[in-house]
């Protein structure tokens, strides 16, 4: 009884999640070529701007459209700001500390000048996280276009998001009720070539890692006495931490080289060395930046077209 009454909840959750994160046909490259055929300059220019006065702001603006579209797919929810009634997405502890949303807000502004009430915020997320990675020497892609914002934004719904902390079996189930294969998985885990991580976020592996184990045995010895000397058991520093590879603000295959040499940040990182066919996957992208950068545009493409929007947001932050 028991085992029947969890494997119901399990399909009926399935079935939420499909209903939930679907992916529209309406998405098109062309779709703004005559309502706001100045879209990806003014996107671009915005990014620009921002990647000139913080070297931190391609790592967040990456981070940002995955976060929004893991919970109710790219529908530009992670914008939205608490109310006195509601605690938005981007107050939830896995989003604190997102930042950037003012190169969000500053191409939108334009946009509205040019083409009032047309644009969709989240298709501006996702040009940003795009012209992010391209500025950072990485590739850029064609990004379909035409998804609208949502009105619903609920901070406890971060707890979907994939935890720094999870296993490859509790990886692969995020990312599958997504739509998005364990080569999507390994690939856009490479998208932590740029950026930083909080102590709180690797303490586990440093720490009080097992019983008879205080740091986790697959980190290389040194890079892992390095990250306690940054992160004390008992850290007081705010900001401490760590980059995620050895060039954070290059988007490169450098992250899966360093995964293999055991010089990973996080739990989820080592994870993918844990299965074969993400071991495998791992090994091709280190091995072949072409390899990799091919397959992250496919996945990004494909994680980018999960839709859930109903409106175009006036301002970013409010519904209207």
């Amino acid at each position: 009884m028991a085992s029947y009454n969890i494997s119901s909840l399990i399909i009926g959750f399935l079935v939420l999640v499909f209903i939930r994160f679907t992916r529209c046909n309406a998405l098109s490259s062309n779709y703004y070529d005559q309502t706001c055929p100045m879209i990806e300059s003014t996107v671009t220019a915005s990014v620009k701007k921002g990647m000139l006065s913080d070297r931190t702001v391609a790592a967040a603006l990456l981070r940002m459209h995955f976060h929004d579209c893991f919970i109710r797919g790219c529908d530009g929810s992670v914008l939205l700001n608490s109310t006195g009634t509601n605690q938005a997405e981007k107050d939830g502890p896995p989003n604190i500390s997102l930042h950037a949303f003012y190169v969000i807000d500053n191409a939108k502004k334009a946009l509205e000048a040019m083409c009032p009430g047309t644009v969709s915020c989240a298709d501006i997320v996702a040009l940003a996280a795009r012209d992010a990675v391209h500025l950072s020497g990485g590739p850029t892609w064609i990004v379909p276009k035409g998804r609208k914002d949502g009105r619903v934004s609920i901070a406890s719904e971060t707890r979907q998001l994939p935890a720094p902390t999870f296993n490859i079996s509790q990886l692969q189930q995020s990312f599958s009720q997504r739509g998005l294969s364990m080569k999507d998985l390994v690939a856009l885990s490479g998208g932590h070539t740029l950026g930083f991580a909080h102590c709180s976020s690797f303490q586990n592996r440093i720490h009080n890692f097992a019983t008879t184990q205080d740091v986790d045995p697959s980190m290389h010895q040194y890079f892992a006495a390095n990250l306690r000397r940054v992160c004390p058991m008992h850290n007081k520093v705010r900001n401490a931490g760590a980059n995620l590879d050895s060039t954070p603000t290059t988007f490169d295959n450098r992250y899966y080289k360093l995964l293999l040499e055991g010089k990973s940040i996080f739990t989820s990182d080592q994870a993918l060395l844990t299965n074969p066919t993400t071991k495998t996957l791992v090994d091709k992208f280190a091995n072949s930046r072409e390899e990799f950068e091919k397959s992250f545009v496919e996945s990004m493409i494909k994680m980018s077209s999960i839709t859930g929007g109903q409106e175009v947001r006036l301002n970013c932050r409010f519904v209207n």
